[in-house]
């Protein structure tokens, strides 16, 4: 497959043909995924997410190292270099096997409403990024039904984790705050980068246990490869305020800039 001939879509990965048109997946468990925006040839944070996808395939009994690296070479090479796409590269459970997903992006919002009502984290694996999207997927769909378009997961105690499809951090006065590294939370990379910038920046960064109630009236950005930073203009469910957000602009501006082209991999 050249890059000339885009098909969007699922496409099977195979040592001895690359990648191929697959069928749609039909709900099989996935061990391993990983997703990003790309625009116009641009990601932001490649390489994390490259190290991300090895090491949850490798934590998933997977093929070979090496294997796994022709296969991100080969995806990396197929992602259209035009046009805004969100691929997902995965490893599913059913023969470990390896595919691309090549899919447009969908619409990109600069802000975002958030169900707060505080869900039990429902995951099964909440380190690694994959086996529980479908069920990610019916909590973001019952947020919907209360006019938002995340939901809040929340460890046993009540302490926040992260939102169901994003990492979730806050400012107190003028230190970024997220939580704690040994609550359940994901490794974002999207939040990696954030962090490095203010330690560059002489940012203050803390980790601090809040319960939903705590983050009343502060300014809560909720992160992730696709969308961004978005500042959280409204809670839903809780009588909880919207702290303004005076800093989002700017650092979204900055996340923007640091796309870079994607690698050039002859096919």
């Amino acid at each position: 497959m050249t890059r000339s001939a885009v098909v969007e879509g699922p496409l099977a990965w195979r040592p001895d043909s690359g990648l191929t048109p697959a069928e749609p997946d039909t709900g099989g468990q996935l061990l391993a995924a990983d997703s990003w925006l790309v625009r116009e040839g641009r990601m932001r944070g490649h390489h994390r997410h490259r190290e991300r996808f090895l090491r949850a395939c490798g934590e998933s009994g997977g093929p070979p190292l090496r294997r796994l690296i022709e296969f991100w070479q080969d995806a990396t090479a197929a992602l259209p270099r035009t046009g805004d796409w969100f691929p997902r590269v995965e490893l599913a459970a059913e023969s470990h096997r390896l595919r691309l997903l090549l899919r447009p992006a969908p619409p990109l919002a600069a802000d975002v409403r958030v169900w707060a009502e505080g869900q039990p984290d429902p995951r099964s694996v909440p380190r690694r990024k994959g086996p529980d999207l479908a069920t990610l997927a019916r909590l973001r769909a019952r947020a919907a039904s209360h006019g938002a378009e995340e939901a809040v997961l929340v460890a046993p105690s009540g302490l926040v984790l992260e939102a169901a499809n994003s990492s979730i951090v806050w400012w107190e006065d003028d230190t970024l705050c997220l939580p704690s590294p040994h609550l359940p939370v994901l490794p974002g990379v999207t939040i990696g980068l954030i962090q490095e910038r203010a330690a560059r920046s002489g940012i203050r960064v803390a980790h601090r246990d809040r319960t939903l109630e705590e983050l009343d009236g502060l300014e809560v950005w909720l992160v992730n490869a696709l969308h961004g930073i978005r500042p959280v203009t409204a809670w839903t469910g809780q009588s909880l305020t919207a702290g303004p957000a005076p800093r989002a602009a700017e650092w979204r501006a900055w996340l923007e800039e640091i796309a870079e082209p994607l690698p050039e991999i002859p096919l």
